[in-house]
């Protein structure tokens, strides 16, 4: 009996050990797709809205811009500079990490390339001295986050890229004569990226940098032109603060509801931007 019992003891442990090496073999894949290759991403706010609505998973491309600590889980310390390095275009939805807590994702279009010049004039962007083209499409509302209702005009702007390609993108904008849409003109230092939400009046972007700053894209002395009353000064932000390029919505919930209401699932499910690529 116990001879018969051996073999069959030996298949169960070799079946076992097949099994473990199959979940570590995938849990190996599962961490190199993500470190390597492509991120899914979910949007917490509406600062990109129009273009990306909260509850959005898109799909980070990080080959896009080459590879830094922040590309990497838990962002290792002794990895500097950018290994196959591409410069962003003007033009292109990014995630970064934050200029003043890297362990937090931002998520915004990159407007200005370094020596760019940004700024805005009655709620007009102006790159270079030239004004970007928009085209009026109507009134937009949308509910955000925090349960307010965000109503303003959409706009389609078309972004020139430095290579003469036009960026055609909405944006929504709900107001004119505040600071944050009539601000002193910004050059952009060498390394570093200027980033805006579309969502043009509901984002804490480059354009608010406190002046209190500091590293490679830290604001010359005196550029202290506006302050987020929240304390989320973007400021320029360091090109190896670069996490990858958004791509594509995977899928998308209208999160209304608590995650633990299920029955609510099939209706908050927005299933017109599965798939559904990013301007």
């Amino acid at each position: 009996m116990s001879e018969d019992r051996q073999p069959e003891q030996t298949d169960k442990q070799e079946s076992l050990g097949a099994s473990i090496r199959q979940v570590l073999l995938w849990l190996v894949l599962v961490v190199a797709v993500r470190s390597l290759l492509v991120e899914p991403f979910n949007i917490p706010s509406a600062s990109m809205i129009p273009t990306l609505q909260v509850g959005d998973f898109v799909a980070v491309s990080k080959m896009s811009y080459g590879y830094s600590r922040y590309s990497f889980p838990f962002s290792p310390s002794f990895i500097s500079g950018r290994f196959f390095a591409s410069a962003p275009h003007r033009g292109d939805v990014a995630v970064f990490r934050f200029t003043k807590d890297t362990s937090i994702d931002y998520i915004k279009r990159i407007v200005g390339l370094p020596g760019d010049r940004v700024r805005m004039e009655q709620g007009h962007l102006f790159i270079n001295g030239q004004e970007v083209p928009r085209v009026d499409k109507g009134h937009y509302s949308v509910v955000d986050e925090r349960g307010y209702r965000l109503s303003g005009t959409r706009y389609r702007e078309m972004l020139p890229r430095e290579d003469g390609k036009v960026i055609a993108h909405d944006i929504l904008k709900m107001r004119n004569d505040d600071l944050a849409n009539n601000t002193p003109e910004y050059t952009v230092p060498r390394g570093c990226f200027f980033a805006m939400g579309d969502d043009r009046d509901d984002s804490s972007d480059s354009r608010f940098q406190g002046g209190h700053e500091s590293g490679t894209c830290a604001v010359p002395a005196g550029n202290d032109y506006l302050t987020d009353s929240g304390g989320h000064d973007l400021g320029f932000v360091p090109i190896d603060n670069l996490v990858g390029r958004a791509q594509i919505v995977l899928f998308s919930v209208d999160m209304r509801h608590p995650t633990w209401q299920f029955w609510y699932w099939p209706v908050e499910i927005r299933w017109g931007r599965f798939l559904h690529g990013i301007d």
